[in-house]
This record gives structure tokens, C-alpha cells and sequence, in this order.
């Protein structure tokens, strides 16, 4: 897998990806993340392929906030290649992409659905503790970098 930017030739590949139906409650689509990322500074929208097939989607935050922490907004695979190990992939991918661009990191933060086992197990398997904070339905994690 490896992470590309999004740009005029791959937009519309983007905004094609979708989630299951059950899942659509756990993340923005993709339209709305892309236009998110157009009139945001700092947000960084890229695809995730496998070969020459994109399989999913994230976006990250190269601005902190006021605690310090950068934002994973988006992590998203297409229902077809869920279950494959490449939300994972995808993840340790961003992370080590935050890690090499932003000299002061210190710590990623994220927030999941509270229905979301699945998203939930997997940044708990990568590192990420719940930090007491909820925005409405969704708990945030965050990961320490030493």
C-alpha cells in the first residue's frame, strides 16, 4: 500500500469510495472530507492504493491543536477490501507519515464512533488510549510519540 495525493486525476476515484450502509454514521464521506480540505489549512486529504486500485481514504491535520496533539480526520477502506488488514496498513502508514513530517510530534489524536468496535480495537491495537474526551457520539484516543 502506499499513500498518494488526491488531485485532478483521481478526485472523482475518491469520492466514489463509500462505506457499508451500517458504517456511514462512523465517517464524513469522502465529498465532504475533500471540500473540508479545500478551505482548511493544514488538512492533507490522500488515497491509499494497493497497485494501481484505490482502496480507501484519510486525512490528516499538519496543525495542532491547542494542546499540541495533530488530528487523524478520516480513515476509511472500501467495503470490498475491508477485512484485509488495510485499515491497518493504512494506518501505521499515516503515523509514520506524521512522524517523519512534523519534527515536534508528540501525539496523534483521533476520534471513533462509540459503535465502532472494529475502529475502536484497532487503534487500541496500535496504541491509541481513549482520553476521556467524547465529542458527542465519538470517543477520542490518542497515541504518545516518545
Amino acid at each position: 500500500m502506499e499513500l498518494r495525493p488526491i488531485t485532478r486525476d483521481n478526485w472523482r476515484d475518491c469520492i466514489r469510495l463509500k462505506v457499508r450502509p451500517e458504517q456511514e454514521d462512523f465517517v464524513a464521506n469522502n465529498t465532504y472530507s475533500l471540500a473540508q480540505a479545500a478551505y482548511t489549512p493544514g488538512l492533507v486529504p490522500l488515497a491509499a492504493y494497493v497497485g494501481d486500485e484505490m482502496v480507501g481514504f484519510t486525512m490528516y491535520d499538519t496543525q495542532p491543536d491547542e494542546q499540541g496533539r495533530y488530528w487523524i480526520h478520516r480513515v476509511m477502506i472500501d467495503p470490498n477490501k475491508q477485512g484485509l488488514g488495510y485499515g491497518r496498513t493504512l494506518m501505521e502508514l499515516v503515523i509514520a507519515r506524521l512522524r517523519h513530517d512534523i519534527p515536534t510530534l508528540r501525539e496523534i489524536a483521533l476520534d471513533y464512533h462509540e459503535n465502532n468496535a472494529v475502529a475502536a480495537k484497532l487503534y487500541a491495537n496500535l496504541g491509541f488510549r481513549e482520553t476521556g474526551e467524547r465529542n458527542d457520539h465519538e470517543i477520542v484516543a490518542s497515541l504518545r510519540i516518545a
